[in-house]
Parts: structure tokens; C-alpha cells; sequence
């Protein structure tokens, strides 16, 4: 992996992951800094991982080739509108938050800097997430290779060329853990009324859960419908289960829910 010097604008979880996923690649903490008001959490990842850590985000980029912009899109505008703009043209920027376009980086920042958008999920946290990136005009094949290296730390990535399609990725995998955890949910609520502990009921739905992601994994060359069918036997209890959600309208909750998550991108989008 090329060595160069990358820093990190905030201090939270998905920071916390991919310096981790760095490190564990034998990434040197001499060339990862890390930036934040709260010195509790720096302290943390020096201690924990040893990298440099500074309250300063103008120190920050000073010092470094890559600059990963990791705070809600909530304040982002604050972040970058209060940086100073001396020499960022020569950086890279990297930004983790969902729903903001590259252009609006632009004027962030008021300079045309290469960019690349990464729309990372939680499943990252352990070395399994899905990431989803966009690199804007100005981004060099060589930007492309050493961002990929990076994000590739904590699990796949998919590079897309238009910026359009990083609003279905949020859909489809930057929030969909969360669908997951809420079918989870009802699965358990359901079990414990049928008379199992919700620890039994969620021994056995996380375990299933697991292997069902673990088929779909090691079985590319399925259909994700063919895999449905071959646990389908006709007039069985799955089958029953099946049919229950189709009668109820399953596939258009989905796809509502999925396109409701879509349109909360394009909305923020216009917030920010």
C-alpha cells in the first residue's frame, strides 16, 4: 500500500474503524493524524493505535497528502468553512458523509479540490463493510489506487461513475444494516410470543441471519431467488412464511423504504 501521510477530520466510530483496518495492514501510525475537539477520543486512538492525534484540523492538513473529511453532514459546512484554505489544492479529499454533493465541496472549501465521495456502513466497524465511492473530475487514477487501498481496509468496495448512483448505495448498503437489525427485531418479538427467552430467539435469528449472508457470499453464481426457492419447499413451513409476505406487500415495502431512503439523500443534498 502506498505510504503516504493521511488525516482524518474527526474522531468517531467510522474514523476509529478504518485507522484499525490501516494498522492491521501494517500501515505506519507515524503517517496517520487524526483531528478533533474532543481530547478524550484523541487520546483514545494514540494510546490504542498509536497515531498522531492534534485539536487543530489546520495542522492537520498542513501536515498531510490525504485529507478524509469524517464528520455528520450536519456540520460539515461549519468544519470545512472554517479551515484554512491555504495550499488545499494539493490535497486529496476524502468525505464519508452521505447526501452531500461533490460541488458543494467545492464551495466549502472555495477551491476546486480533487475529491472522492466514500459512502462506508457500520458493518465496517468490524472489518465487513460495503463502500460505495465516487471520484470527482479531477481525480487521478493514482488518487483512485491509494483511496481504494484505504477503504478497502475495512471490507469491499464499489467505485461508481456516476455521483447519482451513491444515493442507491446508500440505500442499498449504507443503511440497509439497519433493515436488517429492525427484521431482527420483529423476528425476536415474534419468537418471544411463541415462548422462547429473547436470548434463544436471538441466538437462533443472528445465526441464521449469518449463514443465509454466508450463502449468498459463496454462491455468486445464484440468483438471489433461485437461493430463496432451493429453502422454499412447496406446501411447507417456509413456504407459508413466503407467502405471507407477498400477500402482505412485502416487496413494495421494500422498495418504498429503499427509495424513501434515496429521496432523504437527494433532500439533504439541498439542505447542506
Amino acid at each position: 500500500m502506498q505510504q503516504q501521510k493521511i488525516a482524518f477530520i474527526g474522531a468517531g466510530n467510522m474514523t476509529h474503524s478504518i485507522i484499525s483496518g490501516l494498522i492491521a495492514k501494517h500501515y505506519p501510525g507515524s503517517h496517520i493524524m487524526a483531528s478533533n475537539p474532543s481530547s478524550q477520543k484523541l487520546e483514545a486512538l494514540k494510546s490504542n493505535l498509536g497515531i498522531l492525534t492534534t485539536n487543530d484540523n489546520d495542522e492537520a492538513i498542513e501536515w498531510a497528502d490525504i485529507v478524509i473529511l469524517s464528520v455528520k453532514p450536519q456540520i460539515m459546512a461549519q468544519v470545512c468553512g472554517a479551515l484554512n484554505k491555504k495550499d488545499i489544492t494539493n490535497k486529496l479529499f476524502v468525505t464519508l458523509a452521505a447526501g452531500i454533493p461533490s460541488q458543494r465541496y467545492h464551495d466549502y472549501l472555495d477551491a476546486p479540490v480533487r475529491l472522492i465521495r466514500v459512502m462506508p456502513n457500520t458493518p465496517s466497524l468490524l472489518g465487513l463493510g460495503m463502500s460505495g465511492l465516487y471520484a470527482g473530475a479531477a481525480v487521478t487514477n493514482d488518487d483512485k489506487i491509494v483511496v481504494s487501498q484505504i477503504i478497502s481496509a475495512v471490507g469491499e468496495i464499489l467505485w461508481v461513475d456516476d455521483e447519482k448512483q451513491i444515493d442507491s448505495i446508500i440505500a442499498c448498503s449504507g443503511s440497509s444494516p439497519a433493515y436488517f437489525f429492525l427484521m431482527m427485531e420483529y423476528m425476536q418479538q415474534s419468537a418471544m410470543s411463541m415462548g422462547l427467552t429473547g436470548d434463544e430467539a436471538r441466538q437462533l435469528i443472528q445465526q441464521a441471519a449469518l449463514g443465509a449472508a454466508e450463502m449468498v457470499r459463496h454462491n455468486g453464481h445464484l440468483e438471489l431467488s433461485e437461493l430463496r426457492k432451493q429453502v422454499t419447499s412447496k406446501g411447507g413451513t417456509t413456504h407459508a412464511a413466503i407467502e405471507t409476505f407477498k400477500e402482505q406487500g412485502f416487496d413494495n415495502m421494500v422498495d418504498n423504504a429503499m427509495k424513501n431512503a434515496v429521496k432523504r439523500a437527494d433532500e439533504m443534498a439541498k439542505e447542506f
